[in-house]
């Protein structure tokens, strides 16, 4: 017998076991995901965090160099409008000098103030009276001045200092000009590299950071951390600085054509210089905090997702066993123990569904009364065994040649049994009782009290149609009537009867 149908809707239904586990992984699944979107946004801030902790950064670095090459450039400035003072120039050489260099020779990681005549040849030098025989009209410094009279401060590429050592420096010049306009010469200081290196060095950056100082035509100048192959070098043509080009500042994440780290850059152009301050926070610096974050959290998420999907699926499956254990149990009151069909107290609710929508419908509706012949008989001779096994068997026919589920049969009592026909005229419900008497009697079950020699059956079938003004019982008693008239007629028969 199949479960009811309630049970199974129990079962598979909104709160039966299934929808329960199901349900927990719902939950689990928007635990899980609400942990990641927060994991997601922590993420977002870290880099957000390292896109303000680079552009402050760079901002104290610009801030610094702006400052003192503004210095610096006043300097320049104040040899250009010494030189073209008459009085002066007229100053013993010793004096000119003092108060021409007088603000350049105690800044720090400055070389010589030179003035350079127009052919490149140094003839007054801050460090010593007697300037030295250096010439420098092959310097770019010396060059740009000469070709443009409008370049003004002009911050030159970086080079070796002939007359410090080799020591990489970058030179600031201005042009001087004779009064008619022409070139005159210019006017240098050298800045050692070791200011930026320095400048630089005092910043932290995380282990994988860098910064680096650019001129506008993608020179490097500086970079932390320090290489000196790296000092001189032309970036133009690489992707980064393609952006540091694009904007006045911004921020993007590239791989760098230096090292080949992945980093988060940060840039600004110099509003007064023609240099670029570049910050790069490498990625794995920046999400190191975060991935140990994650990892502990999104590891104490897994552990709780998993733990409360299979405790509830361990829950769901003991209330699967429960419901299951009840669904028998219910099941049980509503059959019979020994046929397997449905007991006469569940008849009557069937009876009256099916009546009622027979009724409301206004269809057919039949019956079938089935009585094992001379079952008495056999019990006495055979056995109560022998007996349960027949009214199983014959359950087992019975149920057999019904359209299940629309039928139902149900025993009635000791070796009756009533089917419920609903939609079936009478000679349906005839063709139907036909079919179950045949099988009945073909199982051949040894019956030596019976006519036949075997067990077999009688049935009474009656029908109700909506033209008739009757209720149930009317049309179970004329069931019954006709099952007595198939005894009087010699048993093992099909009888009929108008309710």
């Amino acid at each position: 017998m199949p479960p009811a149908p309630t049970q199974a809707k129990l079962l598979k239904g909104p709160t039966g076991p299934r929808a329960f586990f199901f349900g927990s992984l719902l939950v689990a699944f928007v635990m899980a995901s609400l942990c990641a979107t927060v994991l997601y946004q922590s993420r977002h801030d870290a880099l957000e965090r390292a896109r303000e902790n680079s552009r402050n950064v760079a901002l104290i670095a610009e801030r610094d160099i702006e400052r003192n090459f503004e210095l610096y450039a006043l300097s320049l400035q104040a040899v250009v409008d010494g030189l073209g003072s008459a009085d002066v120039m007229a100053l013993p050489a010793h004096l000119r000098g003092q108060l021409l260099f007088d603000r350049a020779i105690t800044a720090q990681y400055l070389g010589s103030m030179l003035v350079v005549d127009a052919a490149g040849n140094v003839i007054m030098d801050s460090a010593d009276d007697t300037p030295s025989k250096d010439n420098f009209a092959d310097r770019d410094y010396f060059q740009v001045q000469r070709d443009d009279p409008n370049a003004g401060l002009y911050v030159s590429a970086p080079f070796r200092s002939r007359s410090r050592d080799g020591a990489q420096s970058i030179a600031l010049s201005r042009r001087l000009s004779h009064p008619d306009g022409s070139f005159a010469g210019i006017v240098m200081i050298a800045i050692n590299l070791d200011y930026f290196h320095q400048l630089f060095a005092g910043l932290s950056l995380g282990p994988h950071g860098a910064i680096s100082l650019i001129a506008q035509d993608g020179t490097m100048i500086m970079r932390q951390p320090y290489d000196p192959a790296v000092i001189g070098r032309n970036i133009s043509k690489a992707s980064t600085f393609r952006h540091f080009r694009s904007a006045t500042e911004g921020s993007f994440s590239d791989t760098s054509s230096i090292d080949g780290v992945r980093r988060m850059y940060f840039f600004r152009n110099f509003p007064k210089l023609p240099l670029i301050i570049m910050v790069a926070e490498a990625e794995p610096d920046i999400y190191a905090a975060w991935r140990r974050r994650a990892l502990t959290i999104g590891s104490l998420m897994a552990t709780f997702a998993i733990g409360f999907v299979v405790l509830s699926f361990v829950l769901g499956t003991q209330l699967r066993r429960r419901m299951q254990a009840e669904s028998e149990l219910q099941l049980l009151a509503r059959t019979d123990s020994l046929t397997g069909l449905h007991n006469r107290r569940t008849l009557g609710d069937i009876l009256e569904q099916e009546w009622r929508r027979a009724k409301r419908t206004r269809s057919v509706f039949s019956l079938l009364f089935v009585d094992i012949d001379r079952f008495k008989a056999y019990n006495d001779k055979y056995g109560h065994q022998a007996g349960d096994d027949a009214l199983a068997a014959v359950a087992r026919c019975i149920g057999e040649n019904i359209r299940q589920p629309v039928d139902t049969a149900a025993r009635y009592g000791g070796e009756e049994f009533i089917v419920v026909l609903p939609d079936t005229r009478l000679d349906g419900a005839c063709a139907i009782a036909e079919n179950i008497r045949m099988a009945i009697s073909e199982l051949d079950i040894e019956h030596s009290d019976s006519e036949y020699g075997h067990v077999t059956a009688s049935i009474g079938s009656a029908s109700w149609t909506p033209e008739q003004d009757i209720d149930v019982t009317q049309v179970i008693k004329a069931a019954d009537r006709a099952l007595y008239d198939a005894k009087a007629q010699g048993r093992n028969r099909v009888a009929t009867c108008t309710a």
